[in-house]
């Protein structure tokens, strides 16, 4: 299985793992696997905590750096820093992940039903907090007056409980299926992995994606657009909140 050091690449709701140190730094440490998402994506870092020997320290931060397919990811730490060789346990701040998966996966849903009842409109970008996110639309006829139809037919594909799957395809695999990559940065990435990661709102939605997600769609709750801006034709940006 690709990506196999990356625990949140394929379960989203690991929230302990142990690992070991391979790298410590001022400030940072590496670990030969990790269940800690890095800022990326749109969608921000984890943060939580890690023990070692009778010690605990917070991370605060974690970045990915290097190619997409053998990435380092390191992790920031406020407090004692564990040696190299050290066997850490580490956790993960659930709560703020939990929030930040059920946005993602709203993020997705949206789109979707957006690309497929808009043929004249598509999401030009998206970025996730912690207590909401926002995304921008190439859809030059859009109102204000417009968004609570909008928000109906969201809650109705929220409604029908739809499974979220993540996968793994082949690049010939991914290059075979139409709308994986909806950005021209994503279509050039797409190009040059070996795997391709794939989250999947079965029967409605496949993308190629990084993040993380809740396992279907009821969990993403109630989605409310709270806030239009109208920032030129070809930019409408709406800002949601999850209930």
């Amino acid at each position: 299985m690709p990506y196999d050091n990356l625990i949140y690449l394929h379960d989203s709701y690991a929230k302990d793992f142990a690992a070991k140190v391979t790298e410590s730094q001022e400030g940072y440490v590496v670990l030969d696997k990790t269940a800690f998402y890095p800022t990326g994506g749109g969608q921000p870092h984890d943060t939580g905590k890690i023990g070692f020997g009778g010690r605990t320290s917070a991370v605060v931060n974690v970045e990915k750096e290097g190619n997409e397919e053998t990435p380092i990811i390191k992790h920031f730490i406020e407090g004692d820093l564990p040696e190299v060789g050290s066997v850490v346990n580490g956790s993960i701040n659930w709560d703020r992940r939990y929030k930040l998966m059920r946005l993602h996966s709203a993020i997705h849903l949206i789109d979707a039903v957006i690309l497929r009842d808009h043929k004249e409109a598509f999401l030009t970008g998206s970025n996730i907090y912690e207590e909401r996110a926002r995304f921008d639309l190439d859809w030059p006829t859009l109102r204000r007056e417009d968004l609570p139809s909008l928000e109906g037919e969201v809650d109705e594909e929220v409604n029908k409980k739809r499974e979220i799957r993540v996968k793994f395809l082949t690049k010939e695999e991914a290059q075979s299926i139409e709308g994986l990559a909806r950005t021209s940065p994503g279509e050039q990435l797409l190009s040059q992995l070996n795997w391709v990661r794939v989250v999947e709102i079965v029967g409605l939605d496949q993308q190629m994606d990084g993040g993380t997600h809740v396992k279907n769609t009821e969990e993403i709750g109630i989605i409310h657009f709270d806030k239009f801006e109208n920032k030129g034709k070809h930019n409408k940006r709406i800002e949601i909140t999850l209930s």
